[in-house]
């Protein structure tokens, strides 16, 4: 239908008889010439009418309007200089149209898709119309580097021996950290399959199988909450695993991706290095302690400071009691805080420290002379608030924020304010990418669910750092993991792990979670089966294809990314899922509503 895209023809194709097929982008008629902006993903090409040369054809494009779909055929010419469009690559020529043909009509559109205009568009409509939302272009141009993006990703997997492999999408349910999707069987009553939350198993059961270089452009799924990095229900994940590797292993194939990627798809330059030039590694618990939290953003420094050594036995009893209860005092200074932050943004900090469970949030402002206002400086006294502020390296202009409390409860409540106060000081500074790796994870900690039981901190399926022996012999609490998540600019940008493969071990870091060897054999009998076959070390990771790219586009929402997103309640309104389902269809998978 068509002989050329409205974006490739040029001042050399002139003279030449072409055919072209699109969308009316404009329609404007001008003292008997009609100009029609035709469109495709390609670009756009004026058409024009004119009555002298082909009644007919000016007839028909004179009831033409916005989005109606065209054929058209004509000969390419120059337009005249005057008219000549620098801002399009087809702007010094038109086609002089011979003959059209109305392909289809449009109703009227419930938002325009040109322009500003397009953006200030309520984000349910356009997901309850995201047919027409696609058509504009910098969705195409959004969806066409998402597709380079992945196709590098390919290229730079295979250059280095990688096979690609399709796992399982109906699977069994597995302790990923999030609530499956569950499928009831049709063929077994009562029982049920689960949509992967990763592809763990079986990746690991590939590397018992001799591939010892898997890698797979996975799709998860996940019923977790959406967030604006994290899309409901569905992602993908750049999916990897290898054998015979050491965490450093997995580090230097990783690190070059991800630097290629920053610079092909983004206008980010990469800061933070270390010397060498591969990424930062931050200890987990340094990460909790230094920024309150295991995805640092290392944009900005803002670095958080214990001084329990100074306020042990000051008089100021929140701090003193806290450390006497087995807890912590930590201060931040904020670089300018005092000059920059008012009265409502302190209110809103301490809110936000709230939130994380802080019962409030203590500061010192330093003022011109090295003066210190603050409702704690009678309490505290002036010489220790004089140590503190000399600890800190604070300035005139400078503010201190305190946090007292269990060690996590101060590392959550100031890595949040952290963060605010990055965003509300402009520190974030989108040209930058800073990476780090965050290493040295727990292998346990304390439920959520149940206080006081110990459960698996992360990945149930890292080996242990010291193996069966740390098992035995430590604290579940002190008992570290070689797992390992990779940041950029504030987000996890992945996770992974050098995995279990030893069924001893394994069966002995789930006795200390809390389950059964039965249990074990009944929900990973595939795998601990397959280690009692010559299972070979192997680790891996999976970065969040969408997320980093969310990222490197800075873009508001990953929901941007995709090209059928939910909306942030979870829900398809284009195509109005979740539904509900016949008596007939539930009677087949043997299911009653309650």
């Amino acid at each position: 239908m068509r002989t050329h895209t409205c974006g490739e023809l040029r001042h050399k194709d002139i003279e030449q008889l072409v055919t072209l097929a699109g969308w009316v982008q404009k329609r404007r008629d001008h003292g008997g010439l009609i100009f029609i902006d035709l469109r495709d993903r390609y670009g756009c090409t004026q058409i024009t009418f004119d009555p002298n040369h082909n009644k007919k054809a000016w007839e028909k494009a004179n009831a033409v309007r916005s989005e109606w779909v065209l054929q058209v055929k004509g000969k390419v010419v120059s337009r005249p200089e005057a008219m000549i469009n620098t801002k399009i690559k087809t702007g010094e020529i038109e086609i002089d149209v011979s003959d059209v043909d109305i392909v289809n009509t449009s109703k009227t559109l419930p938002f325009e898709l040109d322009g500003e205009k397009s953006k200030e568009v309520n984000e349910n409509l356009r997901l309850q119309y995201r047919f027409l939302d696609l058509r504009r272009p910098d969705l195409q141009a959004l969806l066409i580097l998402k597709d380079k993006y992945i196709q590098y990703m390919r290229e730079y997997f295979h250059k280095h021996n990688f096979i690609e492999i399709q796992t399982p999408i109906l699977a069994n349910s597995s302790p990923e950290g999030a609530r499956d999707f569950l499928i009831p069987s049709r063929l077994y009553p009562g029982k049920f399959y689960a949509l992967p939350q990763a592809p763990q198993q079986f990746k690991q059961l590939l590397m018992v199988g001799g591939i010892d270089r898997y890698f797979q452009i996975a799709p998860c799924f996940r019923d977790e909450d959406p967030r604006m990095d994290r899309h409901y229900g569905e992602f993908y994940q750049l999916d990897m695993e290898m054998s015979f590797v050491s965490q450093e292993d997995i580090f230097a194939l990783m690190e070059p991706l991800m630097k290629t990627l920053t610079e092909k798809f983004s206008q980010k330059t990469i800061e933070g290095l270390n010397e060498d030039g591969s990424f930062r590694k931050i200890s987990w618990r340094d990460a909790m302690t230094t920024y309150g939290i295991d995805k640092p953003d290392l944009r900005f420094d803002m670095k958080i400071q214990p001084i329990c050594d100074l306020v042990r036995d000051c008089s100021f009893s929140v701090f003193s009691k806290a450390i006497l209860d087995g807890g912590v005092v930590h201060a931040m200074k904020v670089d300018g805080g005092a000059k920059q932050l008012s009265r409502k943004d302190i209110d809103d900090l301490t809110e936000v420290a709230k939130g994380k469970g802080a019962k409030g949030l203590a500061y010192i402002f330093v003022k011109e002379g090295n003066d210190l206002q603050s409702p704690i400086i009678k309490f505290l006294g002036n010489d220790v608030a004089r140590k503190i502020v000399e600890r800190l390296g604070a300035q005139a202009g400078d503010c201190i924020f305190f946090g007292a409390d269990t060690w996590k409860t101060v590392c959550l409540s100031l890595g949040a304010v952290r963060n605010e106060c990055a965003t509300k000081l402009g520190l974030k500074d989108s040209t930058k990418a800073v990476w780090c790796w965050i290493v040295d994870f727990p292998m346990y900690d304390y439920s959520d669910i149940e206080p006081g039981r110990i459960d698996f901190g992360h990945n149930p399926f890292s080996m242990p750092q010291g193996g069966m022996k740390a098992l035995e012999e430590k604290d579940p609490l002190d008992i570290l993991a070689y797992q390992y998540d990779l940041v950029l600019n504030g987000f996890e940008a992945s996770s992974g792990a050098i995995r279990n493969h030893s069924p001893e071990i394994m069966y002995k870091a789930f006795e200390i979670a809390g389950y059964t060897k039965e249990e074990v054999d009944a929900r990973f009998g595939g795998l601990i089966k397959a280690f009692q076959y010559g299972a070979p070390p192997h680790g891996g990771n999976a970065p969040g294809i969408d997320r980093i790219l969310m990222v490197l586009q800075d873009l508001d929402s990953i929901r941007d990314i995709y090209a059928f997103p939910k909306d942030g309640k979870g829900r398809d309104l284009m195509m109005d899922s979740p539904t509900t389902i016949e008596t007939k269809q539930l009677d087949d998978v043997h299911i009653r509503l309650k």
